[in-house]
């Protein structure tokens, strides 16, 4: 197993102990801290396993399925979480998750037929907001933060609906290979 698909594996294996401190308080005072550096590490280890990926030319079949899955894991995992701490409101949850279904769906569809749908910009900022949210939303500061947190917000909401209307609009053949 090459370094990417360890990192891969290493993200998967946080989101449970992200989740167990997300929603206990085994952390005590320290939860916060404890969440956002395994949130933290996480993100950065999807980052670098990219990285390796492109600069070392260390793609695999693996790597190309489980490192999708591990940022929706991820992310999904988090959001999740901020439902049940009444940081975030279920039907935002419920618009992010379901781009991520669809898109999946979109892809498996693509890949069947031989096409590969490959991550475009907007789809990019929409991971980085939601990430950015996602800290904003583990550390739960008021005052300045709580504006910021509430821009990030509708900000990722508002990338992660541009990003499925630019997916479907881009990859419209993709619908038509089904029909």
């Amino acid at each position: 197993m090459n370094t990417p698909n360890k990192l891969t594996v290493a993200r998967m294996i946080m989101v449970p102990f992200f989740v167990l401190f997300s929603l206990t308080g085994w952390g005590g005072d320290a939860n916060r801290y404890i969440c956002l550096a395994i949130f933290v590490v996480a993100s950065l280890t999807d980052m670098l396993d990219c990285h390796l990926d492109r600069q070392n030319i260390l793609v695999t079949n693996f790597g190309l399925f489980m490192d999708p899955l591990a940022d929706k894991l991820l992310v999904c995992s988090a959001l999740i979480c901020m439902i049940e701490l009444d940081r975030l409101p279920a039907w935002i949850v419920i618009i992010i998750i379901a781009r991520e279904f669809i898109i999946s769906g979109f892809r498996l569809i693509a890949a069947e037929n031989g096409v590969v749908i490959a991550a475009n910009y907007w789809g990019k900022f929409k991971t980085v907001s939601q990430m950015i949210m996602i800290i904003l939303l583990i550390l739960n500061f008021g005052g300045f933060f709580e504006i910021l947190t509430e821009v990030f917000v509708w900000l990722s909401l508002a990338l992660t609906v541009i990003s499925l209307i630019t997916y479907i609009v881009q990859n419209k053949s993709v619908i038509s290979m089904q029909e």
